[in-house]
């Protein structure tokens, strides 16, 4: 296992791939996975998995003295026909679906929110409108746990948008029954003072598929970890992410695939651009492939473009492979600046430099911003785009 950590600009990394099931890697927690806030001790930042996160401006989320305090965060949902919305309580069994909290703030966020809501699309249900989820901070803070469960041979598109400010722990379960189609947009907007951390828990049923398109601007700090397993063969996860870290922004992205089951796909590809003094970015990409996901194809990537200096990277893709009967298996990193071959081309051509900056940065997110499929997301996506680099340059 080879890490990336505290990048010079302009280098390229790669993690090597450990062949051995008695291996520890990053995937293998040093705390099993709990619902119980006790089973955590708390972290003091020297830990594996809290290593890169600055403890001190996450306000208690992980010590246990953050409590639920003034509006917390509204959240409106708009459901096309056929969606069933519940609001349950911790004993509904669809809570423990899709996953178990694997550090001490996805067990406190389980352990203090008041109601999960539960957005339901039956089997066969085929939506042809976005299900919509405002999350918007009051200035509070806040603990939550939502579930997304789609029936057999269900499709839907889900957007999840965090806008405003506030403190907030949450817990989000995507569960697809058998054939189903899942493509979920979580958006990160919030303003500059908010925190929030979140564990992402995607299962996936036989022959179902699943996208996941992140998108993290805003906020202090922003600390996500989508983790993908699997119920049966033949599953598909597609994951994808795009953020734009600004000064003093700390934005971390711990993903975690479990294949666990055969024949199944996994294909996750991260980019960030960062700029200004003491902005943070932090990718962790783990795969594991157990010894009976025999005919598992899986590769997984990130990228980030630094537009200025006082920025930082910590890159750290990890593959452990537990046995030899697989279609394919890589992995890469790399992290640089503007590529000054392109920006020549361009201002040879008449085109002013900062406007060949913003041509080349957009032309690293289209790949990704092209994975939405939603209009209004994507127009607002490179709105956003275009107002960082027009603050590079003010």
């Amino acid at each position: 296992m080879a890490e990336a950590q505290n990048i010079p600009v302009g280098s390229t990394t790669a993690g090597q791939i450990a062949v051995a099931a008695e291996s520890t890697v990053a995937t293998r927690m040093s705390v099993p996975p709990s619902f119980d806030v006790a089973d955590f001790p708390v972290p003091h930042g020297r830990e594996e998995e809290w290593r890169f996160t600055p403890l001190e401006r996450l306000r208690g989320l992980h010590d246990g003295t953050a409590v639920a305090s003034g509006d917390g965060v509204k959240v409106d949902v708009r459901a096309p026909e056929g969606v069933v919305v519940e609001h349950v309580g911790r004993d509904d069994a669809r809570l423990r679906k899709a996953g178990v909290p694997v550090d001490r703030v996805a067990a406190q966020a389980y352990s203090a929110f008041e109601q999960a809501s539960v957005l339901t699309v039956p089997k066969e249900t085929v939506l042809t409108e976005p299900i919509r989820i405002a999350v918007h901070g009051q200035g509070g803070t806040a603990f939550a746990h939502q579930v997304i469960e789609l029936g057999a041979f269900a499709e839907a598109v889900v957007v999840i948008d965090h806008t405003g400010d506030a403190v907030l722990a949450a817990n989000v379960d995507y569960v697809l029954g058998d054939g189903a189609k899942l493509t979920v947009v979580c958006v990160q907007d919030w303003d500059d003072k908010a925190v929030h951390v979140a564990q992402h828990n995607a299962l996936i049923g036989r022959d179902a598929s699943f996208k996941s398109v992140v998108v993290t601007f805003g906020g202090d700090v922003v600390r996500l970890n989508p983790r993908v397993t699997y119920a049966g063969t033949g599953g598909e996860a597609e994951l994808y992410g795009l953020y734009f870290t600004d000064a003093g922004q700390h934005q971390e992205h711990r993903l975690l695939v479990t294949h666990n089951a055969p024949h199944c796909k996994s294909n996750v590809v991260y980019k960030g651009a960062l700029q200004g003094d003491d902005a943070h970015a932090v990718w962790i990409g783990d795969v594991l492939i157990e010894a009976k996901a025999e005919g598992t194809d899986t590769y997984e990537m990130n990228r980030n473009l630094v537009l200025t200096d006082g920025a930082r990277v910590d890159s750290v893709p990890n593959l452990e492979i537990e046995t030899g009967e697989i279609v394919g298996a890589g992995h890469a990193s790399a992290t640089g600046r503007f590529d000054d071959e392109q920006l020549f081309y361009l201002m040879a051509r008449g085109i002013p430099e900062h406007e060949a900056r913003r041509l080349v940065v957009r032309g690293f997110f289209a790949e990704l911003v092209q994975q939405i499929g939603v209009t209004d997301i994507e127009e607002r996506l490179l709105a956003k785009i275009e107002q960082e680099l027009e603050a590079s340059v003010a």
